[in-house]
């Protein structure tokens, strides 16, 4: 996840080009979209090898119907497509997590999603496939691998022809990707269909996903949905953040119904307003993976404000665990709420009542009332001692003894009080918070992407006849000295004690999930180099070199392939030219022993 351009890693890391300024005005609704994802283009003949439900799988794991029945509760009645694989305990995670606490009182519809951990090892046969769809999509919005997402949509309503007195169902989305926006805006068209006309309204609409192009990220997708167009558009990983890149085509947006501007992101406003005071410290307090909980008086309220928590230092991922709804009958009830050890690194979401004593010896604890609208001003609130803090019932605000690392940035909380003043709109607000956030997370970052970057070897120690050279290791020590002169005060306003927020950061989930990632990028940054190296200097030798040349070079060549390393384009595919003129060069007997050479 580079944050900097070129600039900031020197001349050893090339970033790749931006694939998204490509015209998209001659697209079509309905048609799968070819722009390439990649910088050769050649995933299309990959999709054209999709089995049946191969595209419906790669949106979705399956679509669940999950009614109350008097006898046994909650239960599924209908899995879609009906060869989805769910076990025991993923099931009875679902029936639970998919209706709102009998506490919340949500009559009508109402909208919210949970996440859980997948109940076994299961592989999918589009595996190889996914990954490579993945590898371009920012940290953010990969495919998670333990858990799944449940996108819900359930509907309360009065009847008196049922022994309950309530019509209570929910129609369940499960899936690997976060793409909250985009399923809530998917259950608004499919939910009141499904309700009035059941399960042939299922399978026709899983059937229009079956159409559907797999979600590359880069591309503009226009995906038909029982009657209606939405057009989207996947985020990558060298968007410049903050931006949304979905082109407007006119030719093409006459047979759209819907243009989602975002996949991902929900109203960081509205889920903060009811706290804003204190976004800062939540800010740092989601950076070092503290355990939170929020207290909400709704699923869907409690599930908006946990998303909202862990997208506040995008784009930087958060990687310990997360619920956006959690409730008493999950499977790990017991192992987050035990006073036997420490709170774990997690955010919950709950809305039970029983949760306020249960969980009262968590650190950090945010209660959110009622969210209000934008034109009524929040009241001015202190920090609440935990002891305060007995039932849902308190008042809404944040209960904690933390101290922040960083003094409170007051321009912000003027800026968004005289917006509520002026009537500002929403989306002016959401923008607003969400630049704030990005920029406070980026001037975190990028001293630590600097030092990285220098743990880069120099592109001269790479030679095509020694292994790639490894990066250097990462020493904490090393990167704090490097903050005196090049630390955040480059880019940030901020003062406070930075060096104890970086020192505590090092020790987090956070921080180990973030370095990973750059490792992995940078390692295969410099495998790629290599391979590179080894194209330019293909030439003539001794036969017992050239030999050990070549077969060097196929193993570099299955490598790249198999890892899909970042090469140039074209590098690949000359260095199987150079290959095939090299054998053809050596006597008949050699040629023989190697393979044979590509025809065209």
């Amino acid at each position: 996840m580079a944050l900097q351009g070129p600039e900031e890693l020197g001349e050893q890391v090339e970033e790749p080009e931006d694939l998204d300024d490509q015209d998209a005005s001659s697209i079509s609704p309905a048609e799968e979209i070819t722009m390439p994802s990649g910088p050769e283009g050649d995933d299309e003949p990959e999709e054209a090898l999709l089995l049946p439900w191969d595209r419906f799988s790669a949106w979705l794991h399956c679509i669940c119907v999950v009614g109350f029945d008097l006898e046994l509760g909650q239960a599924v009645e209908v899995i879609y497509p009906h060869h989805s694989k769910l076990s025991e305990k993923e099931k009875t995670s679902i029936c639970y997590l998919s209706f709102p606490d009998s506490n919340s009182g949500c009559l009508g519809d109402t909208q919210f999603c949970f996440r859980f951990r997948q109940g076994s090892n299961r592989k999918s046969s589009l595996g190889v496939f996914l990954e490579t769809t993945d590898r371009d999509a920012p940290p953010c919005l990969k495919r998670e691998q333990g858990h799944y997402y449940g996108y819900v949509y359930f509907r309360q309503v009065r009847d008196k022809s049922l022994k309950r007195g309530y019509f209570q169902k929910s129609l369940v989305l499960i899936s690997k990707l976060p793409y909250v926006t985009f399923f809530h805006s998917l259950l608004k068209i499919m939910a009141p269909e499904y309700f009035e006309k059941q399960e042939p309204c299922l399978e026709a609409a899983c059937n229009d996903m079956d159409r559907w192009p797999t979600p590359h990220p880069g591309r503009i997708l226009t995906l038909p949905i029982m009657g209606v167009v939405i057009k989207v558009r996947i985020p990558t990983s060298y968007d410049k953040p903050g931006t949304s890149q979905l082109v407007q085509s006119a030719q093409s947006d006459s047979q759209v119904s819907i243009v989602l501007p975002t996949i991902h992101e929900v109203d960081l406003f509205r889920c903060f307003y009811p706290v804003f005071f204190h976004i800062q410290m939540l800010w740092e307090l989601v950076l070092l993976g503290e355990a939170l909980v929020v207290m909400a008086p709704s699923p869907a309220e409690s599930s908006d404000t946990v998303l909202a928590l862990v997208s506040c230092i995008s784009p930087l991922r958060y990687s310990s665990d997360f619920r956006p709804y959690f409730t008493i009958h999950d499977s790990e009830f017991k192992e987050y709420t035990t006073r036997t050890q420490a709170p774990p690194s997690v955010i919950l979401g709950v809305t039970n009542p029983f949760f306020a004593k249960t969980l009262q010896h968590w650190p950090h604890i945010i209660r959110i009332g009622d969210m209000k609208q934008a034109g009524e001003m929040a009241k001015q609130m202190k920090v609440k001692k935990l002891k305060n803090l007995k039932t849902l019932d308190s008042k809404p605000g944040v209960y904690t003894a933390y101290k922040p690392y960083l003094n409170r940035d007051e321009d912000i909380i003027k800026q968004l009080q005289k917006g509520v003043q002026q009537k500002r709109p929403s989306a002016a607000q959401n923008a607003i918070l969400r630049r704030y956030f990005l920029e406070l997370t980026q001037s975190f970052i990028i001293p630590l992407e600097r030092y990285v970057a220098s743990l880069m070897p120099l592109q001269k120690s790479i030679s095509p006849w020694k292994s790639p050279p490894q990066l250097r290791a990462f020493i904490s020590q090393d990167f704090m000295k490097t903050l005196e002169k090049a630390g955040p005060q480059l880019t940030s306003r901020l003062k406070g004690d930075w060096i104890g927020l970086y020192r505590n950061f090092l020790k987090t989930a956070n921080f180990d999930g973030w370095f990973r990632n750059r490792r992995r990028e940078m390692t295969q940054k410099l495998e790629a180099l290599h391979l590179e190296d080894l194209q330019q200097r293909v030439q003539m030798h001794s036969e017992v070199e050239t030999v050990d040349l070549v077969l060097k070079l196929k193993d570099k060549l299955t490598q790249a392939e198999r890892e899909q390393l970042p090469v140039r384009p074209g590098t690949v595919a000359k260095l199987r030219a150079h290959i095939d003129a090299v054998i053809l060069a050596l006597p008949e007997d050699l040629q023989g022993i190697l393979y044979k050479p590509s025809t065209p």
